[in-house]
């Protein structure tokens, strides 16, 4: 699971890469500032450990008194700061035109006011050219103060077009966060509970995307108003399970960066973004040669040697590809062969665990746990699964904790674990009478593992029959498709009736996948 909470400068510090750490040194080089600095010898202390001890600090620092600590850490974070902000000013448009803004504050405090109007307007359109209106209102803002205080004899009717360049950029504003406000709020729902579970929740959910979305963009909509459009139906399709509907806003997410290409370094989170979304999409159709292909686009995104890189970036990356790999490995039902995967996919998880947040470490226990349980190795799934079910932070993805409940019982009796699997049931009971989400597949599943031990083997084959004819029946309401999204019982079931392991149904059903 993610480390405990560690000291910020440290963790800054141990995140800084060889060249970030020599421009600090120029940095606090500059005039005013000298290697005897405390901070900087803080720095060196710092860079020096593993882990974080103050006591070793104070050691190796004979000048340092513990009670100066957290001024200089204060300092040194605000120092490390300041240099990475220099150091990145060139990949951040966004850091880039706040300077230009305080370059034409500078101009005006000076008197130069025409200087900072042409500042402001080069600034603004540059702002406009980089999807960022929030920076273009800035500006359009200064231009208005410096126009109403002092005669610049600027163009004529300046005053109307400013005012008319303020509203539109403040209309434009306003719908963008409308939209990105519903986006975040349907996509905050999934986190929480998953797909939606019946009727109620689809009409809940339904409500509140038709209380707040537009029912299509204006011509004149901006790229963001465009991509949280298409973001909110990605979420809302997705939590009612209508996956065509998904793909197709998916695909618009993804287009509207091949449209604007120059956005994909300078939003690279939002276009990797899109591209998961629409394998994740894919996978649920089971898309089998349009999911390769996407993949091959992220792939190829990644290994790119000339685009934009960053910390972040990269644990996305990291992300989202280890995620659909294992995912292909799922649609090819090559579990065995998957396996090969996880050693790199925990060291990965360790080097990017600053990154990662809980609910996407969750995921991958569970995309591990599946694949040791569709190659037949129940006591590593079980071992996966427990880090789920182990969590005591139930507040997201409930489904997971609960369908991690249901592998792990059908993987405790393919184990011949008979001993705790009535224990298990009772456990995974208790669970869902707390969380309210009992459903049709589960009630069958303990049922039939309930009774499991009073079978005579003889008996076994046709009551695997009666319990699969069952669960197709309920999958038939797709309400109660939701389990099956995490677990194909039903292949386990097949591969039970046939008596061959569960990975050789999967496969022959992968090889009529279009």
């Amino acid at each position: 699971m993610p480390n405990k909470p560690t000291d910020p400068v440290f963790q800054l510090i141990k995140s800084l890469t060889r060249s970030e750490k020599r421009h600090f040194r120029l940095f606090t080089d500059r005039p005013g500032a000298g290697e005897g600095l405390k901070f900087l010898q803080l720095f060196d202390a710092l860079d020096a450990l593993d882990g974080y001890d103050e006591d070793r600090i104070v050691v190796q620092v004979p000048a340092l008194k513990r009670a100066q600590l957290a001024n200089l850490k204060a300092n040194l974070y605000k120092q490390l700061l300041s240099s990475l902000r220099v150091y990145h000013a060139g990949q951040n448009p966004d850091i880039q035109l706040h300077e230009q803004l305080d370059y034409a504050r500078v101009l005006y405090n000076k008197g130069f006011y025409q200087q900072s109007l042409r500042m402001l307007e080069k600034t603004k359109l540059a702002a406009q050219q980089a999807e960022l209106p929030h920076v273009a209102l800035l500006a359009i803002d200064f231009e208005k103060l410096i126009e109403s205080q002092y005669i610049t004899r600027s163009l004529k009717d300046r005053a109307e077009t400013l005012a008319t360049e303020a509203m539109d950029t403040v209309t434009h504003l306003a719908r963008m966060h409308e939209l990105s406000n519903a986006s975040l709020r349907l996509y905050g729902l999934y986190l929480k509970a998953g797909h939606a579970r019946n009727q109620a929740d689809h009409e809940q959910i339904t409500a509140f995307f038709e209380a707040n979305m537009p029912a299509t963009v204006g011509p004149d909509s901006t790229f963001f108003e465009k991509l949280y459009f298409y973001q909110a139906h990605v979420w809302y399709h997705t939590l009612n399970q209508d996956f065509r509907a998904c793909y197709r806003y998916a695909q618009k997410w993804v287009d509207l960066f091949e449209e604007a290409p120059h956005l994909k370094d300078t939003q690279a989170m939002l276009y990797i973004k899109g591209l998961h979304n629409l394998l994740a999409t894919l996978f649920n159709l089971l898309y089998y040669s349009k999911f390769m292909e996407v993949l091959q686009q992220l792939e190829d995104f990644a290994a790119n040697q000339t685009r934009r890189a960053s910390p972040n970036t990269e644990a996305l990356l990291f992300q989202y590809i280890y995620t659909n790999r294992i995912n292909a490995y799922f649609l090819e039902a090559r579990f065995t062969e998957g396996l090969a995967i996880v050693p790199e996919l925990l060291e990965n998880l360790v080097l990017y665990r600053s990154q990662l947040d809980l609910h996407r470490t969750l995921v991958f226990y569970y995309k591990i746990a599946s694949l040791y349980f569709g190659s037949g190795q129940f006591h590593k799934a079980i071992e996966y699964l427990n880090l789920i079910i182990d969590q005591k932070d139930l507040s997201l993805r409930e489904d997971l904790q609960c369908f991690a409940r249901i592998l792990n019982l059908v993987a405790h009796y393919e184990a011949g674990d008979d001993a705790s699997l009535e224990y298990q049931v009772r456990s995974v009971y208790h669970f869902l009478g707390k969380m309210d989400d009992q459903q049709p597949m589960q009630v069958e599943i303990f049922r039939f593992l309930r009774r499991v031990g009073n079978f005579a083997p003889s008996q076994l084959k046709d009551e695997f029959i009666k319990l699969k004819d069952k669960l197709v029946a309920i999958y038939a309401n797709p309400y109660d498709r939701r389990p099956f999204l995490y677990f194909d019982l039903i292949s386990w079931l097949e591969s039970k009736i046939a008596g061959v392991p569960v990975q050789d149904v999967m496969r022959r059903k992968f090889l009529k996948l279009r």
